[in-house]
Formats: structure tokens, C-alpha cells, sequence
């Protein structure tokens, strides 16, 4: 069942229709009292989010989230070495200019005020903090990805 069938269908039944023949429910239905209505909305919002999650995946590059390999970050130091532009380098490896910066800088090969891209881990906790090291006093753990592409959150987060 497509995404769309399924929420045409239940909103249908939160409006009280029978969403095979448009009949209206009968008043003692199950499907007419309120907590089932609410539990209809809330998969009609689930399948929204999901479409709106799947759509912002689409259109990242196609290596957001994956694990650099050795080979992969020995071609991107040779190519930051020999000079290409972040863009060009974001684009060959499939992943976004932040990812690739934040390579280069794990790969000791910019510093952090370097970057042009932001980074908003450190951002989040101020220019003075970096990733894994929580402020003074903060009782929350640093959430960095396993392979260090700060994209990853925002694209599975959202």
C-alpha cells in the first residue's frame, strides 16, 4: 500500500466516511469514538513525517552517514592537496562540504578556524568547545556520529 492510500484512507475514517464506497459511518462505530479518532491522527501524522524524512534523504548526497574508507580519505587528501575546491571534492565523494571539511579536520589537514562550513556542534556549545567535550558543568554527552559526517543527525534526526 502506497503512503498516500494509506493516509487517504485514514482520513476518511477520522471524517467518518467508509473510505471504500464514501458512505457515511454508522454513529455507533467503533471508528467514531474519540480515542480512536486521536490514534488516526497520529498515523496520519506518522506517514507525514515519514514522507517529509524521505524527501530531505532524497535529496542528500548519496555517502551521507556511510563510514570513510582508508582508500576514500587517501583520495581526498591527494585531491585537498593538489588543491580542488570544497565543492568539487563534496560532489566526488558523495557527501556535503561540511562532511568533507570535517574529514580534513579529523585528517589533521584543516583547523577548525579554518573551515568555512559551519559546524554546529561547536556552534551549539560555543566556539571554545569542541565535539566531545561537553561545557563545564553540562550533564549531557556529546552525540557525534561514529565516522565523524556532522550531517548524519540532521538527516536522520528530522
Amino acid at each position: 500500500m502506497q503512503r498516500l492510500d494509506a493516509k487517504a484512507i485514514l482520513q476518511a475514517l477520522v471524517q467518518g466516511y467508509d473510505p471504500l464506497t464514501g458512505a457515511a459511518l454508522p454513529p455507533e462505530s467503533v471508528l467514531q469514538q474519540a480515542d480512536i479518532i486521536r490514534a488516526l491522527l497520529a498515523g496520519i501524522t506518522a506517514l507525514e513525517a515519514g514522507a517529509a524524512r524521505a524527501l530531505r534523504r532524497s535529496q542528500l548526497p548519496e555517502n551521507v552517514g556511510r563510514a570513510w574508507s582508508a582508500e576514500e580519505e587517501a583520495n581526498l587528501t591527494g585531491a585537498f592537496h593538489a588543491g580542488e575546491p570544497l565543492a568539487t571534492l563534496a560532489q566526488r565523494h558523495g557527501r556535503t562540504p561540511t562532511a568533507i571539511e570535517a574529514r580534513l579536520e579529523k585528517l589533521g589537514l584543516v583547523k577548525p578556524e579554518e573551515r568555512v562550513t559551519t559546524n554546529r556542534f561547536i556552534a551549539s556549545r560555543g566556539a571554545a568547545q569542541r565535539p566531545g567535550s561537553p561545557p563545564e558543568g553540562a550533564d549531557f554527552a556529546a552525540e557525534d556520529s561514529e565516522d565523524g559526517d556532522e550531517e548524519d543527525t540532521e538527516a536522520e534526526g528530522a
